[in-house]
């Protein structure tokens, strides 16, 4: 097993950065995963990881060992691609074998490789098959049996559950999950995707052209994002904002918005304190919004009146879409809720989740 170290790593294509001075340390056995808009970096992040293409600058680890001028072959490797890459005319237990087959490994060795992998992922019964009598998702796994059969020290994944449909994108995600929780190999996974993000990884790297902006663990990313870039990427629906103004006394804040005034908690206010006087950007999570007849308890609230524009019924819950002066905005109530497109209605705002961040800087205000 090993550890993964990005160095200082930048990846220049000409005078364009697509990676910029990358510092990064993947624990053993760990699941990171990249997550970013597209042209963000990852791609590129992991690609570099695999020799596939060439560090401009910096160093990367596996291990101990600098591979920066290791071959791939030679880097102890195995790479899911998007495209499931199996050889047509090859069985299933040949594309699975092939690698080892490479390497002049003992017939009996391979098969007993290729056949735990085959079980690991139960595709045992696809074996004698072609890829073209396969699923989508049947080959997905295949693609995954055949880097499995290497026994490598890491698993690099790009976006290998993208042409999978909605259904079977959350049930390969979750035996993916679960194959890293067997193998107790370093994953390395590559997705736009928040929701994949959230609830695969141990660990998220968030990037935006070229940049590391944040890395942690998904419940600390979504509860304390380091700037408004992160705020308003991870969560789905994503973050709510409001140009707001701070006003009041250093006892006494409030965040004032075209349509409302929200008092900002007690032990919110210290870090506010600077900003009074000052414009700032308010987010709240839709979660964070409640229809006033339904409130959780023990809650810090502060209430302003919204106009309905649009409703989605979610079943366990409701989508409304809202207007407050200038913001439009969602929030997502209790399924009992009597809003109705046209009505007015009083929304409570979670004041002890609310989130700043800096006019100027876009950082988070704490």
């Amino acid at each position: 097993m090993a550890t993964v170290t990005f160095e200082n790593v930048t990846k220049k294509y000409g005078n364009v950065v697509a990676v910029s001075n990358l510092n990064l340390e993947i624990a053993d056995k760990e699941f990171l995963v990249f997550v970013g808009p597209s042209g963000c970096g990852k791609t590129t992040s992991l690609r570099m990881l695999a020799g596939l293409e060439e560090i401009t600058e910096g160093k990367v680890y596996i291990g101990d060992r600098v591979v920066n001028d290791v071959a791939p072959k030679d880097r102890d490797i195995a790479m899911v691609f998007q495209s499931y890459a199996l050889y047509p005319h090859m069985s299933v237990y040949d594309n699975m074998a092939f690698s080892l087959k490479l390497r002049k490994m003992k017939k009996d060795e391979i098969d007993k490789r290729v056949k735990k992998a085959a079980a690991t992922l139960s595709i045992d019964q696809l074996l004698p098959r072609k890829p073209k009598q396969l699923s989508g998702g049947q080959r997905q796994r295949v693609a995954l049996g055949r880097a499995i059969v290497r026994e490598p020290k890491v698993f690099l994944l790009d976006e290998p559950l993208s042409n999978l449909d909605a259904k079977l994108r959350v049930q390969t995600r979750a035996e993916i999950t679960k194959l890293h929780q067997q193998l107790g190999t370093t994953f390395i996974y590559v997705t736009h995707d928040q929701t994949e993000a959230m609830t695969m990884g141990t660990r998220i790297a968030v990037m935006k052209d070229g940049l590391l902006h944040q890395v942690d663990t998904p419940q600390t990313l979504y509860d304390k994002p380091n700037n408004l870039f992160v705020a308003g990427f991870m969560g789905s629906p994503s973050m709510n904002f409001f140009d707001v103004s701070i006003k009041g006394t250093a006892d006494n804040i409030v965040a004032a918005g075209e349509g409302f005034q929200l008092p900002i908690p007690a032990e919110r206010t210290v870090g506010m304190k600077p900003y009074i006087g000052k414009d700032v950007t308010m987010g709240i999570r839709p979660e964070d919004l409640h229809d006033a007849a339904f409130v959780p308890p023990n809650i810090h609230v502060g209430k302003f009146e919204a106009k309905v524009d649009v409703t989605e019924l979610m079943g366990n819950e409701v989508f409304l879409y809202l207007i407050t002066g200038k913001y439009s905005y969602l929030a997502r109530v209790d399924p009992r809720t009597q809003a109705r497109v046209g009505n007015t209605v009083q929304i409570v705002a979670n004041l002890d989740s609310v989130h700043f961040f800096d006019k100027a800087t876009e950082q988070a205000i704490r």
